[in-house]
């Protein structure tokens, strides 16, 4: 049997937690992931994990922020007037939103905090500046 290389489509069985242990996403119950490893599809630290390991085998692997959605980027947060926010769009802290980059590019936004005056939006990825585990099982090659 061959192992995982850059280049092969595989599918992966996973579960993703939080160093809290909080689980953030998985595969369980549904179909494997599928990616061509190196192809840039996923999260960089996600596909090394993989290459090299053989069908049927299970790792844990702990991907560093850098290796994953990056550090989280203070610049990314900004304070905006309540009043560019439609007046339809009930708010609530941990929102995601939908809102345009200076050079017209949709950008998604998370709300962290909001009061009559203002809203705190931060348009880093959620998992931006964290460390991800992940519960590997390699499924397929091919």
């Amino acid at each position: 049997m061959s192992d995982a290389k850059l280049g092969d489509k595989v599918s992966i069985h996973y579960t993703g937690t939080l160093s809290n242990g909080t689980q953030f996403d998985s595969s369980e119950g549904g179909e494997p992931l599928s990616f061509v490893l190196g192809s840039e599809q996923i999260i960089p630290g996600f596909s090394e994990a993989v290459v090299g390991m053989s069908i049927g085998e299970n790792k844990t692997v702990t991907i560093p922020a850098a290796k994953a959605y990056g550090d989280h980027n203070p610049e990314m947060v900004q304070d905006i007037p309540r009043s560019n926010i439609p007046k339809d769009i009930e708010l609530s802290d941990g929102m995601a939103l939908t809102a345009q980059s200076a050079d017209g590019q949709p950008l998604q936004v998370t709300v962290v905090s909001f009061d009559d005056e203002k809203v705190t939006l931060d348009g880093n990825h959620p998992l931006a500046g964290k460390e991800l585990t992940f519960d590997l099982e390699l499924f397929s090659i091919g």
